[in-house]
């Protein structure tokens, strides 16, 4: 999975005196106001460095020294902790988390019998306080020992209620962070009051908790990772100090804390460490799609007498570890920024970098989104700047690191007229547009139109395309429905035998179904995904033509602002779809019926269309594993156009509301968790008889 990372170099002893001093600057910047001149890993390479010439040089340790300290020993607060809140010690790979695994079960002198495996969440420790179920106090991890009251916070933090489901008084401990939104929201607001934007989501939260009597207000989200007992000898510390930490989980989520049950990488249960390991795996794939960050997965014995029987060091239990995953951001100097039209019209920046190694992959661009979120930011050329890159996520730029400035950055120049055809510029929206909309990059627009997922047109490849745009054939994909055969003739390499297979294919795509041309359509706010659902629920164009805003949040994932994207997106396609109309493009989804026929039929009655029953309406399915069988030859998206077209949703993760998993080989930890939540499971072969009608 990951590779032990490597150290910064630290040659004498004023080179070491610098490197602490580097550190802890660094670190009470970053749990101060949340800004810091280091990113997470050139911080984590540092203290390495710092730990290898103590451990070669054992009589010039500085006590100031982060090594062996809780907040790189930037931090100390003035309320005692119940118990220390100690840090964990990591692990970069399968081979030192069996190593760390055996040794846990040597020290306890028999196996574990089983694992814990939850998401280490990227935020900031701390210690909530419950009496009699009400939220007495909020304390930070401090330097482990004791923290900084922070109550005054709490009204602003999701997730954590100011009074339990029940009376009860324990500790919880947990994460406070900022999700995605969150960020921007807090960005946005502080920039407004006149700061400078936050540097990343995790050093926001750290500054924002802390902050008193700002002129703005953020909020932030608690995730519970732990529950400690406040009184003594009630039946609830006895359960707190007894019970597995899986059940502890589940009670912190009926008391009403928020946990990360609820999201795509809950905590699960694992009996061997492969199982472990493979969990690790699912939890590192899913890192780019979550609304929040991890930087890696804590691996703890589950039972609290395996845990008893470990104990603890002097900063961090035995029986816990941390499997890091790697770095998805630094710090990089922004050279340049382009500007590129994209085949909907939009007008998008697009950052050059300094060459910076993120998360393994070398990064040389990053999105900035728009020009509004430029500005926003106050982004300058020259500026050391925030990258962010998480899985296959495009890498972004986060923030500017303003303390590192010079004086010698300029502003970013913002085009006043379409970089790519000279037109004006529609500004009215966040996203600038080009005023000729797709007109002004038919290529692109085309392109997209008959690739493999949309129309999947065979032989009309971007040479073909660029001639017939170049030439003024075609202007937008309606325009291919009109192609002649003495028109393709006149095109380069273009035989009368390419010819003829490519007006087949052609011809061919106007069976398509609706799914498949509304995609093409490339309306923006759409995807593959949300063209199936749209297609599903209207089951034809002219019922999707015909829906306004409010029609349009009843589709699964539609929102408010979606929606009316989608309605005027609709409206300026209008002529486009008439034309593919009248070529003779299928304006209907199989099997799908509309929102008028489904209000005619009786309570009761069966609403598919021509008496065709959906065998998954309202079931959400996961797909896991090996296709075998019918579905052998079905690639994952395809499978979970299948599911759609019988009316279910695909889903990706296993969690209580799953109705069936369809497990193939190597099924791994999601049949094991369909097991222990009394999931359906079927194999391939049974899934493939259940939906033989759509297939």
């Amino acid at each position: 999975m990951t590779e032990t990372p490597g150290h910064t170099e630290i040659a004498d002893r004023a080179a070491y005196a610098a490197a602490v001093q580097t550190a802890v600057t660094a670190s009470a910047a970053y749990y101060g106001e949340g800004d810091s001149v280091l990113d997470d890993d050139a911080f984590d390479r540092l203290v390495r460095g710092i730990a290898a010439y103590e451990a070669a040089h054992p009589g010039e340790a500085l006590p100031e020294s982060p090594v062996g300290k809780v907040a790189g020993g930037a931090v100390v607060g003035d309320v005692p902790h119940t118990v220390p809140m100690l840090s964990l010690d990591n692990v970069f790979g399968p081979e030192e988390l069996a190593s760390w695994a055996a040794g846990v079960e040597r020290r306890i002198g028999r196996p574990v019998e089983r694992w814990s495996v939850e998401p280490k969440l990227d935020g900031l420790a701390i210690s909530a306080r419950y009496r009699d179920g009400r939220l007495v106090r909020l304390v930070t991890r401090g330097d482990g020992a004791a923290g900084e009251d922070v109550t005054h916070a709490a009204g602003s933090v999701a997730g954590l209620p100011a009074e339990l489901a029940e009376p009860v008084s324990l500790e919880l401990r947990g994460e406070v962070l900022m999700t995605r939104a969150q960020f921007e929201a807090a960005t946005e607001a502080r920039v407004a009051s006149g700061g400078t934007a936050f540097a990343n989501p995790r050093s926001a939260a750290a500054g924002s908790l802390r902050a008193k009597d700002r002129a703005y207000s953020v909020e932030m989200t608690f995730f519970a990772y732990g529950a400690l007992p406040l009184e003594s000898g009630d039946d609830l510390a006895a359960a707190l100090r007894e019970d597995p930490h899986s059940a502890l989980m589940e009670l912190v989520a009926r008391l009403g804390a928020n946990t990360t049950a609820a999201t795509p990488v809950a905590g699960t249960v694992a009996a061997t460490v492969e199982e472990v390991q493979d969990r690790v795996g699912e939890i590192a794939a899913l890192r780019a799609g979550l609304e929040f960050g991890i930087d890696g997965i804590v691996v703890k014995a589950d039972l609290a007498a395996d845990q008893a029987a470990a104990g603890l060091s002097s900063r961090a239990p035995r029986w816990a570890v941390a499997y890091k995953l790697p770095a998805v951001e630094k710090i990089t100097r922004l050279v340049a920024v382009e500007w590129n039209v994209g085949r909907t019209g939009i007008i998008a920046p697009r950052a050059e970098l300094e060459p910076v190694v993120v998360d393994g992959a070398e990064i040389r661009y990053a999105t900035l989104h728009n020009a509004g979120d430029i500005a926003r930011r106050d982004l300058m050329i020259g500026d050391h700047v925030t990258v962010y890159r998480a899985g296959d996520v495009i890498p972004r730029v986060e923030a500017p690191v303003v303390h590192l400035r010079t004086g010698a950055e300029t502003p970013i120049a913002i085009p006043a007229a379409c970089p790519r055809c000279g037109g004006e510029i529609d500004d009215a929206q966040k996203r600038w547009r080009c005023a000729r909309g797709r007109a002004c990059h038919a290529l692109a627009s085309v392109r997209y139109a008959v690739g493999r997922d949309q129309l999947d047109i065979e032989g009309l490849g971007e040479k073909i395309v660029s001639q017939l745009v170049e030439a003024g054939r075609v202007t937008d994909f309606g325009d291919l429905f009109a192609l002649t055969r003495e028109q393709l003739l006149e095109l380069d390499r273009m035989g009368e035998t390419s010819t003829d297979n490519l007006l087949n294919a052609i011809e061919a795509a106007k069976a398509k179904p609706l799914n498949k041309v509304f995609c093409a359509l490339g309306v923006r706010g759409t995807g593959r995904s949300m063209s199936r659902r749209i297609a599903r629920h209207f089951a034809t164009m002219d019922a999707i033509r015909a829906a306004d805003a409010e029609a349009f949040q009843e589709v699964e994932g539609v929102g408010p602002e979606r929606a009316a994207l989608l309605v005027a997106e609709i409206a300026e396609l209008a002529p486009l779809i008439d034309r593919l109309a009248a070529a003779g493009l299928r304006m209907d989804e199989p099997g799908a019926t509309g929102p008028a026929a489904r209000a005619d039929v009786p309570e009761g009655a069966d609403a598919a269309e021509g008496g065709i029953e959906l065998p998954l309406t309202g079931m959400s399915i996961v797909v896991t594993g090996s296709m075998t069988g019918p579905l052998a030859e079905l690639s994952r998206n395809q499978v979970n156009e299948l599911i759609e077209r019988a009316g279910g949703r695909a889903s990706s993760s296993v969690s209580a509301k799953t109705a069936l998993l369809v497990a193939g080989e190597k099924a791994g930890s999601k049949k094991d968790k369909a097991t222990e939540l009394g999931v359906r499971i079927a194999t391939p072969d049974e899934f493939a008889a259940e939906v033989a009608a759509f297939l």
